[in-house]
């Protein structure tokens, strides 16, 4: 029998500290026995720590000082602004650490779908790490990767809804890295699978010296996978389904299939007689070859079939009669009307970059990024999900080929899904490639889409009175609140915010002259009197308290 050496040795170990401390604890104390329990306590601590896992160096950012030192706010570009009705959808430049930081503010347990394509950390420049590229020559190369990449997989995880789901791109380089990593986050129970997605065209690439890599990955994480469903792909074999009779216009045409089968499970609950139209019975067995068998449905299954056209008897050149299910192509062996799917293949290689870099191309009349990803790949990936009514972010969006993918198959499917899209400005990449190809597309499709652009600025915390950083924080709460609900203040007489009591005082006495007036948002410490409450009530507003969250660097 093999012995975990490892193990052994960590519980031996526990139990000399465990007797250190019974040691100390006995003598006299005084505080440097006090600090030789708190000294065991860490050392305990230690041992306990990893079993089995990713151990990797971990790397303090500059971002990590700021946070430190400052709270992130969001900050509106107005002019910015895209209003073309449907769905409120949100562009926020900056670290995209801090930018999730303030989305678990407004957005914890809310994405439904996360898609990210990270920096692969290929050592040719396409890495940033504070400032500088990490190059293959740098000996904390991985290391530097991991821990960027670990703290924003925490947040990641903890705003994913019961149900949410998380596809990541990324390449050889830092898979297997990273499938440990994401076992650690989001559990290995919860991995879903690990896609290959073919994404050059013609012969493969030279990034390898023996063999010519064509391929990448889509590694799939759930927040619970027992809460998930994967939606098919439909099916490409439809010219089997050839036969027509007088259900087609409704079910389509079909295919027969035999109702009896010998790899169906024998069960004397499916093994009855049926009548041929000669007047002759037959049994499952008659069907197959003298062996005992059943039917694939039950008695009662059958009558219902019978009576409603999904069955039929035929008898071949040699005179036997055989039983058979209609099978048709838009509906199932129930009645109900579908779409036919297959479960999706693991392997993906119906799109391609070349394809993603000509769609850039298209829209800008030049090639503006680096290797996007095809549109037609994102919206595959989002409709594993059924539901169309639901919120996606990208916090690595680069060039936005998400919320395109996104406004694109709203228009295609009558969906409801809005994004919100993080990324940071590096050679003015927000504003001039992410958030320029959502408009342009908008612009050139017509979409029904509308999207607030943000900014991500910090008020420092030390070397302020209290008073003066809670005037500041407060000016930025109204951008928060619209990130959370996908709404717009400005300009908008049907929604209103106060966050003072000058102000709740100044806004019921302007009621009059706001009719329109339909919801407000109210800061969570305002406190109405009867009069003001009752206003409100006779004018049928909603009052919405903002969620004390939101002021949390406030209260402590």
């Amino acid at each position: 029998m093999s012995t975990n050496i490892s193990k052994q040795k960590r519980e031996d170990l526990l139990n000399k500290i465990k007797a250190i401390r019974a040691f100390i604890s006995a003598a006299p104390q005084d505080e440097n026995t006090g600090n030789l329990l708190s000294y065991l306590s860490e050392l305990e601590k230690d041992v306990n720590g990893k079993k089995y896992g990713l151990i990797f160096e971990e790397h303090r950012e500059e971002i990590d000082e700021v946070l430190d030192t400052h709270t992130p706010v969001l900050t509106e570009e107005k002019d910015l602004f895209i209003d073309n009705g449907g769905q409120m959808n949100f562009l926020i430049e900056g670290d995209n650490l801090a930018s999730l930081k303030l989305l678990e503010k407004t957005h914890k347990g809310k994405i439904d779908l996360i898609y990210i394509d990270p920096p692969y950390n290929t050592g040719s420049k396409d890495f940033i790490y504070d400032d500088a590229y990490v190059v293959k020559e740098d000996g904390y190369r991985h290391s530097k990767w991991l821990s960027f990449i670990s703290k924003r997989f925490l947040i990641a995880k903890s705003l994913l809804s019961h149900n949410g789901i998380i596809f990541i791109s990324i390449s050889d380089i830092e898979q297997a890295n990273m499938r440990i990593l994401c076992n650690e986050i989001f559990g290995e129970q919860n991995f879903v699978g690990n896609l290959v997605w073919a994404n050059k065209e013609g012969g493969g690439s030279s990034d390898s010296k023996l063999f010519r890599i064509k391929h990448e990955y889509i590694v799939v994480y759930a927040k619970n996978i027992e809460l998930i469903d994967i939606a098919g792909v439909r099916i490409n074999n439809e010219d089997r389904y050839k036969s027509s009779d007088e259900y087609e216009a409704i079910r389509g045409k079909y295919y027969l299939q035999k109702l009896g089968m010998g790899s169906i499970q024998y069960s004397s609950s499916l093994d009855y007689p049926i009548d041929t139209p000669d007047g002759s019975t037959i049994m499952p067995k008659d069907n197959n070859g003298g062996k005992k068998a059943c039917w694939r449905w039950s008695q009662d299954k059958y009558k219902w079939g019978k009576d409603n056209g999904f069955i039929e008897i035929k008898k071949d050149s040699k005179g036997i009669w055989t039983v058979y299910t209609k099978q048709y192509l838009k509906c199932d062996n129930d009645g109900n009307i579908i779409v036919r799917t297959n479960r999706p293949m693991g392997i993906i290689d119906e799109f391609s970059s070349t394809q993603g870099a000509k769609t850039v191309r298209q829209i800008f009349g030049e090639a503006k990024f680096s290797y996007p990803k095809d549109v037609n790949l994102i919206i595959w990936l989002i409709e594993r999900i059924a539901n169309k009514n639901i919120t996606i972010l990208d916090f690595f969006a680069g060039s936005g080929t998400t919320g395109h993918a996104v406004m694109k198959l709203n228009a295609e499917d009558g969906g409801n899904r809005k994004f919100i899209l993080c990324t940071n400005n590096e050679n003015n990449i927000c504003r001039e490639v992410t958030y320029e190809r959502i408009k342009r597309v908008i612009d050139q499709e017509r979409y029904a889409a509308s999207l607030k652009y943000y900014k991500v600025e910090y008020i420092p915390i030390s070397e302020r009175l209290y008073y003066e950083y809670a005037d500041e924080l407060l000016k930025h709460i109204r951008e928060l609140v619209e990130l959370e609900n996908g709404v717009n203040f400005t300009g908008n007489a049907e929604i209103a915010i106060v966050l003072t009591e000058e102000e709740l005082n100044d806004f019921v006495s302007r009621l009059e002259n706001n009719v329109k007036c339909k919801k407000l948002y109210l800061g969570h410490d305002i406190l109405m009197d009867a009069q003001q409450a009752q206003i409100l009530r006779d004018r049928k507003i909603i009052v919405n308290i903002i969620p004390d969250y939101y002021y949390q660097e406030l209260e402590g």
